[in-house]
C-alpha cells in the first residue's frame, strides 16, 4: 500500500505559488475542488493544504479563489461573499446550496 504521508513543511511558498497558479486557469462559470487542484499538482492527499494555500493569499495577488469549493460543492463557511461572486458569473446552486458540480466543474484537460 501507497503512503500518503507527506512532509507538511516541506509544501511551503512553491507549492501555494503552483495552488495559485492553478486557479488563475479556472475560467469563469467554472468552480473546481480542493481535491482537483491538489490531484493536479501530483499530490492527491494534499486537499487540505490547497485549502490553506488559499487562505494565506497575499493581499497583492489575483487569485480567484471563490472559484474552488469543497467535493461537495459546499462553499467555504463564513465566507458570505463567495455564493454573490459565483453568481455574478453564472453559476448555479442546487437546493441545499451547493454548486452544480454536474453543470460547473471544470473539466481540466491538459494539452499535451
Amino acid at each position: 500500500m501507497k503512503d500518503y504521508k507527506v512532509n507538511k513543511a516541506s509544501l511551503s511558498a512553491s507549492f501555494c505559488q503552483e495552488v495559485y497558479q492553478v486557479v488563475r486557469e479556472i475560467p469563469v462559470g467554472n468552480v473546481s475542488t480542493y481535491g482537483g487542484i491538489a490531484a493536479l499538482l501530483g499530490m492527491p492527499q494534499c486537499s487540505r493544504m490547497v485549502g490553506r494555500a488559499l487562505k494565506q493569499i497575499p493581499d497583492d495577488l489575483s487569485v480567484p479563489c471563490h472559484r474552488v469549493v469543497n467535493a461537495s460543492g459546499r462553499l467555504v463557511p463564513g465566507w458570505t461573499e463567495q455564493k454573490q461572486l459565483l453568481l455574478e458569473e453564472g453559476v448555479s446552486f442546487k437546493q441545499n446550496g451547493c454548486v452544480d458540480l454536474k453543470k460547473h466543474l471544470w473539466n481540466y484537460v491538459t494539452s499535451e
